[in-house]
């Protein structure tokens, strides 16, 4: 995720901290300002919101964690003002998996807040929960009674919280999982047009959450859309056979005659039909810039390539060049380069597939 920056390594994952994280801290240090007027309570109430997103990434951990034992990879978690993304490969396929994963990150915040609890008891700090509010009261009280808030929250039934996806898992285990998580996604809609009224009625911060709902359904039911559409679909489906070719020795003006008389913007480079490079649109008009037309398209072409073979899950292919730094993967069949394939080549075949599904109530593509 841009403007992010990495903050530590947990369990063989790295956290990172976006930059609007320091948005949330600040406005916090100002509100402590506001009410208690010292800066031994801003320190206090930043040290209070550093702790309560310490038990965000344990959040994730658990999540992550769990994951990890089914065999999904988590690429890193990084702490939003909103909260805590753990980038999961994908969530398993198998219903009490994603149950299992989806309800280890409320398990941990209610463990946190019983150790609390348990420690407040033991050392005979509790008070009556009516005397704690955002900026005053017992430090690990309100700490313990957050983290049941997160738990809680966590728990609604509405993407994308853990309980939208313990929903879709529940409704997956008695039909189709694509009409699952249609059904997860429309419930979850539901409760954020319901939250968006409470909001109108009596805290606009409500309206917030809704929205969060609210565009967290779509994209999960939008994600899985894209699943249904390229199930069982092979590289080779989405792959362009007719493109246009440059040798590394090859002028950069023969690149700009290439993309002047068709839509091509990524060229593969080869010598002796072995792929070498791509020469994109950013590496053209850099050399152009630097050096003009008559640089060599091996001076600036991205030498770093990954390839495909023609059989492999074009799911699979999506993954990788949404994860890498590449912006197309050469196809092989065995050592034969048979075709090229980018986003927009796989997208366009999502189009086409959804398009059909409509028409024909398909759920698998075309074999």
């Amino acid at each position: 995720m841009k403007w992010s920056w990495k903050l530590t390594r947990l369990a063989g994952i790295d956290v990172y901290i976006h930059a609007t994280f320091f948005i949330l801290i600040a406005w916090i240090g100002l509100r402590y300002w506001q009410v208690k007027g010292s800066m031994a309570a801003v320190v206090s109430g930043v040290g209070f919101i550093l702790a309560l997103f310490a038990c965000v990434v344990l959040h994730e951990l658990g999540h992550a964690l769990t994951a990890r034992r089914y065999g999904i990879r988590t690429r890193q978690i990084t702490l939003l003002p909103i909260g805590g993304v753990a980038a999961m490969e994908r969530m398993p396929d198998d219903p009490k998996q994603e149950i299992a994963v989806a309800l280890a990150g409320p398990a941990v915040n209610l463990v946190i807040a019983l150790g609390l609890w348990l420690w407040l008891t033991v050392s005979k700090a509790l008070v009556p929960v009516d005397q704690l509010s955002l900026t005053g009261g017992s430090f690990l009280e309100r700490l313990m009674v957050l983290n049941i808030v997160l738990a809680v929250f966590n728990l609604l039934p509405a993407f994308p919280m853990d309980g939208g996806r313990v929903l879709r898992a529940a409704l997956a285990m008695r039909m189709d999982h694509a009409q699952a998580t249609r059904k997860a996604a429309g419930i979850g809609q539901g409760l954020a047009l319901w939250l968006g009224f409470m909001g109108l009625l009596y805290n606009p911060f409500l309206i917030f959450i809704a929205l969060f709902v609210w565009i967290g359904a779509a994209a999960e039911a939008g994600m899985e859309q894209i699943k249904s559409a390229l199930s069982d679909a092979a590289v080779g489906r989405a792959m362009l056979t007719d493109f246009q070719i440059l040798s590394p020795d090859d002028p950069l003006s023969r690149a700009i005659e290439l993309t002047l008389v068709g839509s091509q913007k990524e060229f593969p480079v080869l010598v002796d039909a072995v792929m070498v490079g791509v020469l994109g649109q950013s590496e053209l008009l850099k050399g152009l810039q630097s050096q003009g037309k008559q640089a060599r398209v091996g001076d600036w072409m991205e030498r770093e390539i990954q390839s495909a073979d023609i059989s492999e899950p074009l799911e699979k292919v999506l993954e990788r060049l949404q994860n890498c730094d590449c912006r197309l993967l050469s196809v092989t069949e065995g050592d034969k380069l048979v075709g090229i394939v980018n986003l927009d080549n796989i997208m366009e075949l999502i189009k086409i597939q959804t398009a059909l599904q409509e028409r024909h109530g398909q759920t698998k593509p075309e074999a």
